[in-house]
């Protein structure tokens, strides 16, 4: 990841690492084979993208990072419990995560299962819980927002559109494929936004504008996603490429082709980046997370 935004991740990332190794069980408690799983997919690697994103937002409307390190760490575990499980056999079925063995291939499938049970309760725990100096009205509508996001409304129900989509895809399936991705990836990184703005005293037009970023920005995730999928490489993604095809998922290069693909990620910049001319500061970071999502190569 390069740019500002990049340097920005790069320098934030060993403070999300260090709240999440406070918040993480030890490896050595009991049942051990389960924290050490947990510990194994969450310290896989990763861009951290949502806990920036939760970050950069908190302190652009002013709340101090150490406020907002609980909750992108919170944020983190419960990415990584949506990743665990869609990596299971019942789901996309994958080998590869990060560069290493999925936690259902390194342990077993009901250690995986357990695992991604544990985050998401610890993440939702965490946001309701810390930082304790934090008004507690602010703490809930934190965990609210996420519970929220994760749920049948948001990246479980995309989830569940998105497996009824393979081999039959729907009567509309552009509206269908926008729908689905709107709750599967664009919910969670709304609610990054959304939760660094909660720990501030934001106004409804500001959530309405994090609301707005955060959608435009799922999208553009997405669909570089699925370009990634046809043209990437397992390596240098980290997981398995050309799933997608071989099951004949619904997705952007799919349904529209690879350069209308492009084009409408090109769309969705000009359209995050009016949104963010529109924030009240670190322009720059979040103009360079825009070019970065219509830009990256993993």
């Amino acid at each position: 990841m390069s740019g500002a935004f990049g340097d920005f991740s790069r320098r934030l990332r060993p403070e999300v690492d260090a709240a999440l190794e406070r918040l993480l069980p030890a490896a050595q408690e009991d049942p051990r084979v389960l924290h050490q799983a947990m510990r194994y997919s969450v310290f896989a690697g990763g861009k951290r993208v949502r806990p920036a994103l939760l970050v950069l937002a908190g302190e652009t409307y002013g709340v101090p990072r150490e406020l907002l390190l609980p909750g992108a760490a919170a944020l983190e575990m419960v990415h990584t419990f949506s990743l665990v499980h869609d990596d299971l056999p019942a789901l996309d079925d994958d080998a590869l995560r990060r560069g290493r063995p999925t936690v259902h291939r390194q342990y077993d499938e009901a250690t995986a299962v357990l695992v991604g049970d544990a985050l998401l309760s610890l993440g939702l725990q965490t946001l309701m819980t810390e930082p304790a100096t934090v008004a507690p009205e602010s703490r809930l509508r934190a965990a609210a927002l996420v519970a929220e996001a994760v749920g049948t409304r948001g990246m479980i129900g995309g989830q569940m559109a998105d497996l009824e989509a393979e081999n039959d895809w729907p009567a509309a399936p552009a509206a269908a494929l926008e729908a689905i991705h709107r709750r599967k990836t664009g919910a969670l990184l709304t609610a990054a936004l959304r939760v660094g703005g909660a720990y501030g005293a934001l106004d409804g037009g500001s959530d309405s504008l994090l609301t707005a970023l955060g959608r435009c920005l799922g999208l553009m995730f997405q669909i570089g996603d699925d370009v990634l999928d046809v043209e990437g490489d397992s390596l240098t993604l980290g997981k398995t490429a050309g799933k997608d095809e071989s099951a004949r998922k619904l997705t952007y290069p799919s349904l529209h082709g690879l350069e209308a693909s492009r084009r409408m990620l090109r769309e969705a910049r000009t359209e995050a980046l009016d949104l963010v001319a529109r924030l009240p500061a670190s322009h720059d970071l979040f103009g360079s997370l825009v070019d970065y999502l219509c830009q990256r190569d993993r």
